[in-house]
């Protein structure tokens, strides 16, 4: 019998670190660079698990954090796992809540990026010390602990195929001291992740471990050192990465170089179009991010010619495709393009139909999966820095 997870490189592209490989896991196989689209709440917002199958969808993921508070690990547990509570069969990640601790307390990645920093929250309902996070929920108010031993406890009752260490994630503002006290921290608590994955671990799963160190080379150099010596199935470069793009990638090249190049390596909660293809072009395996389905229910489509103009897709609600006739893009084969028009989606979003949403979900998702398409077969080709070229003009 072949064992349940296994992670084979099959293409190298001969000028970068890209690669093409295949992820295997007792819910299927997948061929990599990938994106894997989050059912965060254990939900695909706007569409259903068949629909995104249809779409070319190959893996989500859903959060260990929200599952824990709604509906609870255990009710899921009770359905045979999130594969059966929310009706996906091939394979499925869970991030650990590490980053929604970093939430809580300074936002999100986007407002790091885009400057709008968050400088601490309310210290009443947060606070982190070596045994964990403790915070109120956000569901009922109660009180709540998040360490690493129940984070991956909460992850073993969830089911998904791939599951992720306890981590903090550190903002970028944050100095060499602070970031350097959180990533020892993070190591000491991806020991006691792994301890407790291996006691409950009966072969369904396989972990990931997380390089922290910030902005800074030297820390980050130390924690991959870190993750390569422990006996992870896979690993994955968390923390924010910067103030800027530049920057981000800038970590990500010199993170990735430092990690053992046989691992499957998953970029966490970087997904825009032009950052997976830098991403792959540094060995990036897996990229997941909420970008393409968050910006569809706001009434925007991922279309390639708007992207080379400089624009994020086009914004459906503006007047200019009232009369519109022609589809999304008529190159997309997803149901909206083939059945649609931009005009009857504008119709839809500026008369709060959900419809619209849904069908601008469905033909980003579509969109994101060509995207990885085009980048495989660009590597297995040996064409990737040329079609590389073509998209990121």
């Amino acid at each position: 019998m072949a064992p349940p997870f296994k992670f084979q490189i099959t293409h190298e592209d001969d000028t970068t670190q890209a690669r093409c490989g295949l992820l295997q896991t007792p819910h299927g196989s997948i061929e990599t660079p990938n994106f894997i689209f989050c059912a965060t709440k254990g939900a695909l917002k706007g569409v259903t698990s068949a629909q995104a199958r249809e779409a070319g969808v190959d893996i989500i993921l859903s959060n260990t954090y929200h599952m824990m508070l709604q509906p609870g690990a255990d009710l899921v547990a009770q359905h045979g796992g999130l594969h059966t509570f929310l009706d996906w069969e091939g394979p499925m990640l869970t991030d650990s809540g590490g980053f929604q601790i970093f939430s809580l307390n300074h936002g999100g990645v986007a407002d790091e990026i885009k400057g709008r920093r968050r400088f601490g929250g309310d210290k009443q309902f947060f606070k982190i010390t070596e045994e964990g996070a403790f915070f109120h929920a956000y569901t009922d108010g109660s009180p709540q602990l998040l360490t690493p031993e129940i984070s991956i406890q909460v992850q073993h009752k969830l089911g998904a195929d791939l599951v992720v260490v306890l981590d903090e994630c550190t903002p970028f503002h944050a100095n060499r001291e602070y970031t350097a006290r959180s990533m020892e921290m993070s190591h000491r608590w991806g020991l006691r992740s792994l301890r407790e994955f291996e006691r409950l671990n009966n072969g369904s799963q396989a972990l990931y471990g997380i390089v922290q160190g910030g902005i800074y080379p030297d820390l980050r150099k130390i924690s991959a050192a870190f993750v390569n010596e422990q006996p992870f199935f896979g690993q994955a470069i968390g923390g924010t990465l910067g103030s800027d793009k530049e920057q981000m990638y800038e970590v990500v090249r010199f993170t990735r170089k430092e990690l053992e190049a046989k691992r499957p390596t998953h970029l966490l909660g970087i997904g825009g179009v032009n950052d997976i293809w830098e991403g792959v072009a540094q060995g990036i395996d897996t990229f997941d991010c909420t970008h393409p389905t968050r910006i569809a229910r706001h009434g925007r489509a991922l279309v390639r010619s708007a992207m080379a103009e400089g624009q994020e897709g086009l914004n459906l609600k503006n007047a200019r495709f009232r009369e519109d006739l022609r589809p999304i893009d008529d190159q997309c084969p997803c149901y909206g393009c083939r059945k649609f028009t931009r005009a009857y989606i504008h119709h839809l979003l500026k008369a709060n139909e959900m419809l619209g949403g849904q069908l601008l979900t469905l033909h980003n998702m579509t969109f994101m999966m060509q995207v990885a398409q085009t980048i495989r077969a660009s590597i297995k080709e040996n064409r990737f820095l040329e079609t590389k070229k073509e998209w990121i003009r």
